[in-house]
């Protein structure tokens, strides 16, 4: 599309635009015809969802039938087994208390009296395993058929309930005559019971032996609950499989697990992670949310591909069930899928063609007017960060191409601008030092020198306890540090070029941590070294690189008054460079003044000149080196110095 490189902006938007605004009209039509389908599909299979609902119901109410009347003949039994076990409590009690009178009248002892007792006890059956068993009200097992002996009052049911417990408090406080009872889940390992039993127990506390006659026994063992259940629950089976779902669907139930109660044929297996054709877990969705509907494609083995199944299920509380009720799609909903079939074809193969036709204009719309924009937008920034080099590409003869050749011009006038005034700025700065320099130099120190003189003569005519001696000793350590700022000005206007000699640069770094660590501004500093072996000589000026270092050295120290760690180190870059590396455990540099400490003249000292590190940095670049540091408030500040290995001479 170059013709449209001719154009002005608004005509290409147009040209591109306005199919897709066409487009939208053929979208339009498919989401008629989706709705159109959609009330279609709705009225078609409204009544089918309808017979769904209507079996679910149907089959939650043949449960709960079946659940209230079990439940009301489960509680005549329950009452007929409590008086027949608080019969036998008491009979045993009378035992007991038949034996406790012959004791009395002293017929035997109280041993044999309580061991004939037992001996009776523990030949009464309650069912097929129940029977009759005491206890002191501490919990002590006095009769058992197995425990005897043992301490059961801590013992717990199979919810984690102390019955003992419960059982010795209420019958401390019972009434006399009084029968109680509790019920609790029981899980009797010995007899191999897998799951746990409802078992009843009724018991009557004797006082005067300190004893809890106890009469217990499975409830399913003393009538024929069981066997009416299980022939209750085949007939209920049986009519729920009968009825029938359409041509092929059935009733299901399954409890919160995933294990299938009821099924023509899984019946009695785990189906929690089964997974529909698709891979979705469709059972562990019905399992979590317990009623609603749900679709999945489903393949039988007499089919040959996946059939869409919906089914509508609800919660049985009492039993904790899921009632499904499915059936394949495709035979309730045969017109209504006829009709939308016909529809989804036409709307995909619309959709397709206007999606296809948009697709290639937006694609074509992007290129062609965001691609010069998002460059334009990466140039600027580029610029914006300081890279004056960067241009625009010019196309074309539109507003963009006029706006990209107006900013490349701006940029380079902005960039010669910005380079004539760093020149000048520089050749100002340095002129202004020099002149001064030169000017100030011997105008200062002629009369420094002769202070300096003055000053040692009478401090040496002195002595130190004069009360005049610390004023003659501020004047000679002031004059030195004026004739010390002077030096460092001629310094900065006037560093030498630096005289390039082959250095051991692990001796000059020994020889200056040595000179350090007897200075005064290092007192309380421990210093350290870690040189690399083997490093090569490198070609630098020894008393410039000196001059750096202690300057390094000494502004690690005052950043430490408290004393403090510095690691001095040496190591090899690339073949081509070495490194010296400063690290001080010292108050560290804010961040914002990280940018500032090489500018001339700027310090945080009180009596510093800010020359130090201007110089350092002077020095190091007629090195062709570098210097950074790296400082955080709370752990010190890092200086690297990276020098070439082997360089001409300046």
């Amino acid at each position: 599309m170059e013709f449209l490189s001719k154009f002005k902006l608004r005509w290409k938007l147009l040209a591109l635009v306005l199919p897709l605004v066409i487009g939208p009209i053929f979208i339009v039509a498919g989401v008629i015809g989706s709705i159109a389908n959609h009330q279609a599909y709705l009225g078609v299979t409204q009544t089918s969802k309808d017979d769904l609902q209507h079996i679910t119901a149907f089959t939650i109410d043949l449960l709960n039938s079946h659940y209230q009347q079990f439940q009301v003949y489960k509680q005549d039994k329950i009452k007929n087994f409590n008086s027949e076990l608080a019969t036998l409590t008491n009979l045993s009690y009378n035992l007991v208390e038949s034996e406790h009178k012959q004791y009395k009248q002293g017929r035997f002892d109280l041993t044999t009296a309580k061991r004939e007792a037992r001996d009776a006890l523990k030949k009464v059956n309650v069912g097929e395993t129940g029977y009759i068993y005491a206890m002191t009200s501490r919990g002590d097992l006095k009769v058992h058929i197995a425990r005897e002996g043992e301490n059961v009052y801590n013992e717990q049911d199979e919810n984690g309930r102390y019955f003992i417990r419960e059982m010795c408090e209420t019958a401390r406080r019972s009434k006399p005559g009084e029968v109680l009872f509790i019920i609790y889940p029981w899980r009797n390992a010995v007899l191999g019971d897998k799951y746990p039993r409802k078992k009843i127990v009724a018991y009557r506390y004797f006082r005067e032996w300190d004893w809890i006659i106890a009469t217990g026994g499975y409830l399913e063992e003393t009538y024929d609950e069981a066997a009416f259940e299980r022939k209750s629950f085949a007939e209920l089976k049986e009519k729920i499989k009968a009825k029938k779902v359409g041509s092929t669907g059935y009733i299901f139930c399954m409890d919160s697990t995933g294990n299938f109660t009821i099924h023509p044929d899984s019946e009695g297996r785990n189906f929690l992670d089964a997974r529909d054709s698709s891979g979705f877990p469709f059972i562990r969705e019905m399992c979590g949310k317990k009623s609603g509907w749900i679709r999945y494609p489903w393949q039988n083995v007499s089919n040959s591909e996946p059939r869409m199944k919906i089914v509508r299920y609800e919660y049985f509380k009492p039993w904790d069930w899921i009632v499904a009720v499915g059936s394949y799609e495709d035979e309730f909903y045969h017109e209504a899928n006829k009709i939308k079939d016909r529809i989804l074809i036409s709307m995909v193969l619309l959709s397709l063609l206007v999606g296809l036709f948009a697709v290639v204009l937006v694609f074509r719309a992007s290129t062609i007017i965001t691609s010069p924009i998002t460059h334009m937008i990466d140039v600027i920034r580029r610029v914006k960060r300081g890279n004056l080099e960067e241009k625009m590409v010019v196309e074309g003869e539109d507003e963009l191409a006029e706006l990209a050749g107006v900013f490349n011009r701006m940029t380079d006038i902005i960039r010669r601008n910005k380079e004539m005034e760093a020149s000048l700025a520089q050749h100002g700065k340095m002129a202004s030092l020099g002149i001064l320099s030169s000017g100030v130099a011997h105008e200062i120190n002629n009369p420094l020198g002769v202070i300096l003189g003055y000053a040692g003569y009478l401090e040496g005519k002195m002595a130190e306890d004069d009360p005049n001696y610390k004023y003659i000793h501020e004047i000679k350590r002031e004059s030195k540090r004026c004739k010390k700022i002077v030096q460092d000005l001629l310094s900065y206007a006037r560093t030498p070029r630096p005289s390039l000699e082959p250095v051991d640069l692990n001796d000059l770094l020994a020889q200056i941590a040595d000179f350090a660590a007897n200075h005064t501004d290092m007192r309380g500093v421990v210093i350290r070294t870690e040189f690399a072996p083997d490093l090569p000589k490198v070609h630098l000026d020894g008393d410039q690189m000196r001059q750096v270092a202690i300057n390094l050295i000494l502004n690690a120290g005052g950043a430490m008054p408290d004393g403090g760690t510095l690691t001095i180190r040496s190591e090899a870059v690339d073949p081509d460079h070495v490194r010296m590396v400063f690290s001080d455990s010292g108050c560290g540099i804010p961040a914002e003044n990280l940018e500032k400490i090489f500018e001339p003249f700027y310090t945080t000292k009180e009596r510093g000149t800010g020359l130090g590190l201007a110089i350092t940095r002077q020095i190091i670049e007629q090195h062709h080196g570098e210097i950074s540091i790296a400082s955080d408030p709370d752990t010190g500040t890092t200086v690297t110095v990276t020098l070439p290995i082997e360089r001409d001479e300046l």
